[in-house]
């Protein structure tokens, strides 16, 4: 996350990528999936999406997934994954363009790529033979302008993750894929382990504003409701968002607030306390306290600027817990 972050092409990507940050909105109660898993009923079922109504016949047992943002959530609940599309290769990815946060779990299961660059291959997905497929409905990773030719290879499902938590999103997958009590364990797990991980930090000076610092274009600053703000709530910090009057239009995506350069340290005014997401690597603290423009910022001026890591960009159940390790290990008592 260099003055210039990432190139422009990579940096546009993740832009669009972040437009799953906000945590705001739950999923549908009234959904076809919802009612499946109250009733406990099995397959088929009729789930609605972003697209419209997909009928799954049976139980999924070779999951193509056309969304590397929602790959990690399957990954959790270990949902039968045979491919998943990648991201470009940038410091959030490994060599295959798979996040770094589950990576590894991917490559331990045996998880193919479909297709890099997040360029949609209707052939190499057909190849694997999915029996549901399950992407995004908007964002970098959207494949909705395929949706009618990935339906006849298989029932697919896309979903809209910028409305909502990764936690929603792992209940929505479970639902779809009939892994609901996966799902309901793998949350809880993670919350009974957040609480005890909380008890073990010393919070800095607050309020708490995290972003993404960008160099001569400004800076993203994650808003109250994205997941990024919601971790930091639930370990004691106490975020603030960045005054309203200095936000800027722009295309940052839902979850953030854009600063010009300008408005920076006026606008972050309020914050004692600073996390800036490496997106590109390096050392985004040096990157940010090194600008002329933010010297006098509290936070700055305090020596209380800190990293969130560069997994912290797209927060899943991986992601999220190796961010808590990195602020445990920062401000443990």
């Amino acid at each position: 996350m260099a003055k210039r972050l990432i190139p422009l092409i990579a940096l546009a990507a993740a832009a669009a990528l972040l437009t799953g940050c906000s945590g705001g909105a739950a999923a549908p109660a009234d959904s076809a999936a919802g009612d499946a898993a109250t009733a406990g009923a099995g397959f088929p079922r009729t789930i609605e999406h972003e697209l419209g109504e997909t009928e799954i016949p049976a139980e999924p047992l070779r999951i193509v997934s056309t969304s590397p943002s929602i790959t990690g959530s399957l990954l959790a609940i270990d949902a039968p994954l045979a491919a998943t599309a990648a991201a470009m290769v940038s410091p959030m990815t490994d060599e295959q363009g798979f996040f770094t946060q589950w990576a590894d779990v991917a490559s331990d299961r045996g998880i193919e790529v479909a297709y890099g660059n997040l360029t949609v291959d209707l052939d190499a997905i057909d190849a694997f033979e999915p029996d549901l497929i399950i992407g995004s409905a908007n964002g970098g990773d959207a494949t909705s302008d395929a949706y009618e030719q990935l339906s006849e290879i298989a029932p697919t499902v896309l979903l809209d993750y910028s409305s909502i938590t990764w936690q929603e999103l792992t209940t929505e997958l479970g639902e779809i894929t009939g892994l609901e009590e996966e799902a309901t364990e793998r949350i809880a797990e993670y919350d009974n382990w957040v609480a005890e991980q909380a008890s073990k930090i010393s919070v800095p000076e607050q309020p708490t504003t995290a972003l993404v610092y960008m160099g001569p274009e400004g800076s993203w600053a994650f808003t109250e409701d994205s997941p990024q703000a919601e971790l930091l709530s639930s370990l004691g910090f106490t975020y603030e968002p960045v005054a309203e009057e200095f936000r800027a239009d722009g295309q940052g995506g839902r979850g953030v607030d854009i600063l010009t350069s300008e408005n920076a340290a006026t606008g972050l005014a309020g914050a004692q306390t600073i996390f800036t997401v490496a997106m590109n690597g390096g050392d985004p603290v040096a990157e940010f306290t090194a600008d002329p423009l933010l010297a006098n910022q509290p936070a700055v001026a305090g020596d209380r600027v800190y990293t969130l890591g560069t997994q912290s960009f797209r927060l899943d159940y991986y992601s999220a817990k190796q961010t808590v390790e990195l602020l445990v290990n920062a401000f443990g008592k």
